[in-house]
């Protein structure tokens, strides 16, 4: 049997700047464009992994910040790694930690060795380092590593955004040293770096340029989903993703709503992540194709059709609109299970929707027709 390669990336089809195409890595393919469900602390909340899995996703994503501090990187290598220990066989990217250190944590520090930082859960003192993520990443035993980076601010002026750009790419530096450290771990997993910038073309080239400099598997798009609004984020996107190499994924993180994916990967993105399909599934709001609803409102209590005719997964076959609406306004730990499958199936019946409409030559035709039906009542 032939040995499955450590990373590759192959493009079968583009369409404008999208691209349609094939990760492979020694834990399975990863189908792009692809969105990651997350997996903030080692679980895709209120989904099995089997389940996760039979609604189409190739690869999720694990939080190096959440699972530094519970239940511990360390303790994770112990029982075997991450992929044994919340039972997902196949690839996992983990992200860097930098974004929730300087998010969530309280009293944090920053200076050019890495985040000194206390716990949002007990207060502790950490301190965050490019070397200290990618032993975390290398003891969880992700696949696709994150470089540790600096997430700018929005509304960061162009000299802060040009220092912090800075800072980042020297992380950047000392995150390849540190992945490659790692040998036998780096043997097998993959590393990207995360271009920053902000919404400036020149300070957006100037970190590509170092980024691949330096050298990684794939490149994120970083610093963008943070305040600045679509519109603001699409014009960036029309110039970032050209600035990255071409046979290289592109990855932009925590991005989105189903518009902004669409939208994306017209723009050359091949890569997401995003919280929304969980959360929403957890709040009562469902996405379907002709916008999302929230099947908290009165109007669905009597109302016997599925959250989407078209969708087609296991709570639109089975359950009704009324008795969902039941579920999530009785506080029923099933509604909330229900409503999350069907928008991690909602969100990798888009992703499928896009790669045959890339590998057609439609991709313009589909997207114009989507955002007309979403937008209908959204």
């Amino acid at each position: 049997m032939t040995e499955r390669p450590r990373f590759s990336f192959t493009i079968a089809a583009t369409d404008g700047k999208a691209r349609t195409g094939v990760i492979a890595m020694k834990r399975g393919d990863i189908r792009t464009p692809a969105f990651m469900p997350v997996g903030t602390a080692a679980t895709v909340k209120a989904m099995r992994p089997a389940e996760v899995r039979a609604a189409g996703a190739d690869i999720i994503l694990g939080n190096t910040y959440h699972l530094m501090l519970r239940p511990g990187a360390e303790r994770i290598d112990r029982l075997g790694g991450l992929h044994g220990f919340m039972g997902w066989d196949r690839p996992i990217l983990t992200d860097s930690g930098g974004y929730q250190v300087m998010s969530l944590s309280a009293l944090t520090k920053m200076s050019e060795e890495g985040v000194a930082f206390a716990s949002h859960i007990d207060g502790s003192r950490h301190m965050l380092t490019p070397e200290r993520s990618m032993e975390i990443q290398r003891l969880l035993g992700s696949d696709i590593v994150m470089a540790f980076d600096e997430c700018t601010k929005n509304g960061a002026t162009r000299d802060e955004a040009a220092t912090s750009m800075e800072r980042s790419m020297r992380w950047a530096k000392r995150s390849r040293d540190g992945f490659d450290a790692g040998h036998a771990h780096a043997a097998r997993s993959a590393l990207f770096g995360i271009q920053q910038g902000s919404l400036d073309e020149e300070l957006r080239r100037q970190s590509a340029q170092q980024l691949i400099d330096i050298g990684f598997d794939g490149y994120a798009v970083g610093g963008l989903a943070v305040g600045e609004g679509q519109e603001a984020m699409f014009a960036t996107l029309d110039f970032a993703p050209g600035q990255l190499p071409a046979d290289k994924p592109r990855y932009l993180m925590g991005v989105g709503k189903p518009d902004d994916i669409v939208g994306a990967v017209e723009r050359g993105i091949d890569m997401f992540d995003c919280v929304l399909p969980t959360r929403s599934g957890r709040n009562g709001q469902a996405f379907t194709w002709n916008g999302p609803i929230n099947i908290r409102n009165a109007k669905f209590a009597e109302d016997p059709a599925p959250i989407d005719a078209a969708c087609g997964c296991p709570a639109c076959t089975t359950w009704s609109r009324a008795y969902l609406h039941h579920l999530v306004k009785a506080g029923e730990i099933l509604g909330a299970m229900l409503m999350t499958e069907h928008n991690i199936h909602f969100y990798q019946q888009l992703m499928q929707r896009l790669r045959d409409a890339i590998a057609a030559g439609t991709l313009t035709a589909f997207a114009n027709q989507f955002r007309a039906d979403y937008y209908r009542k959204g």
